[in-house]
């Protein structure tokens, strides 16, 4: 989600979103939520950080959540390293709406930080 909101911002920008254990493929009910807001990342799918060591990057920013897990350090060629974490709305259970529910929740965050980080970064 976070890489469908960067690129919505700004079309230029070169974002790539990858993780150290990978899903077989985006989440349905992310797509669903990112939908929402008139993003569609439903011909993305995930790549694992392994396929990017060998490059540069101006950030490398990591999302996992610190209190479930210790986020993975990428050992490629990095200006600058953050870390913004947000829960796994994949972890949410409870009826089909309460994980939507969760879903938007985190999307929202996400859209909140990652516009913020954005303004920050390109004066905007």
């Amino acid at each position: 989600m976070a890489e469908g909101f960067l690129k919505a911002l700004d079309m230029d920008l070169e974002v790539f979103s990858a993780g150290t254990s990978p899903a077989l493929g985006i989440n349905p009910n992310a797509v669903k939520v990112m939908a929402e807001k008139g993003i569609d990342i439903s011909k993305g799918y995930p790549k694992d950080v392994e396929e990017f060591l060998g490059q540069a990057f101006d950030y490398v920013i990591t999302v996992c959540s610190n209190a479930k897990e210790a986020c993975p350090a990428f050992m490629g060629k990095v200006q600058h390293r953050l870390h913004i974490g947000f829960d796994d709305p994949a972890d949410a259970t409870g009826t089909e709406e309460e994980i939507l529910s969760e879903f938007r929740r985190v999307r929202d965050e996400i859209e909140k930080e990652f516009s913020s980080f954005y303004k920050e970064i390109s004066g905007s």
